[in-house]
């Protein structure tokens, strides 16, 4: 008996160090993974800031890992170009108009959705989502033809009403998850207390779907910032957005890299802000499993 006692803790002795030897392997191989996605992740942004601080003749002649004389003197281009500025300003300004609209419009339908049941709700929810299933190209030509009719046409109130058809239903299918997670009877205590269906809604249901609304707002700014078709093609000189004048940068010495690099860049910087002060919302909608 005690000698297959010995024999047994004799055993697992020798399988520990062999079992934490595993261990520490496959550690390692998840490390150098996420490391490896890390690097894939953040080298096409590196390259992009690497080509904006290197002149067109550096680009087109070596493949430099980092500039050997940087300069900001495509920043400074962009930002003393009243163009490109203008560009800058409409393009944030249908932006913002078009978040407010859609998380506006997208709140009451949402809880609505999820409250009540009327004849053909389900319908009318996927014929919502349904809008989402034809590429933007299949509605710029009605959308030109129907602004161009009413005087709408490259205005910024154009391109952020186009947006609002493919926000709308995106931002109604995520509220709705969010207002599926608040009780029921919270509704119910607000109506016995006297509490009037706007104040209910406006003080108490809506801080109870804060990280909702922030993450719908999210996705709604970040559609709207980088969609190009529909932008282009509703507007012509006066609400021209960022995105087509870069495209329009191309002349007869050719194609200016370090100018648009730097053009890149600046785009990025309205998506990074928006993502550190919606992080957190971000992160609860993932838990919810809606986002």
């Amino acid at each position: 008996m005690v000698d297959v006692l010995s024999r047994t803790s004799l055993a697992v002795a020798r399988s520990r160090p062999r079992a934490f030897a595993v261990r520490r392997g496959s550690g390692l191989v998840r490390k150098l993974g996420f490391a490896f996605y890390l690097v894939a992740l953040m080298l096409p942004i590196y390259w992009l800031i690497n080509m904006s601080l290197r002149s067109n003749e550096e680009i087109m002649s070596t493949l430099a890992f980092w500039p050997h004389h940087p300069s900001l003197e495509k920043y400074f281009y962009i930002f003393n170009d009243p163009t490109w500025v203008h560009a800058f300003g409409v393009s944030l300004t249908y932006v913002a108009i078009n978040t407010v609209i859609s998380v506006t419009a997208a709140l009451p339908a949402a809880y609505a959705f999820n409250r009540y049941h009327f004849i053909g709700d389900k319908y009318l929810f996927f014929w919502l989502l349904s809008n989402l299933m034809a590429p933007a190209a299949v509605y710029a030509m009605p959308f030109f033809n129907l602004y161009y009719a009413i005087g709408l046409f490259d205005t910024v109130w154009a391109v952020a009403l186009a947006h609002c058809l493919f926000n709308v239903p995106v931002a109604v299918w995520i509220l709705e998850g969010f207002v599926a997670g608040v009780p029921r009877e919270i509704d119910e205590m607000a109506a016995i207390d006297g509490y009037s269906f706007p104040r209910f809604f406006i003080r108490i249901f809506l801080p109870l779907i804060a990280n909702g609304v922030g993450v719908t707002a999210f996705f709604c700014f970040m559609f709207s910032w980088v969609e190009q078709l529909l932008a282009t093609t509703l507007t012509a000189t006066d609400a021209l957005p960022f995105a087509a004048v870069m495209t329009r940068s191309y002349s007869v010495a050719g194609m200016d890299w370090s100018l648009l690099a730097a053009a890149g860049v600046l785009t990025m910087i309205p998506g990074a802000v928006v993502i550190w002060f919606v992080r957190n919302h971000i992160a609860k909608g993932f838990a919810l499993g809606r986002v």
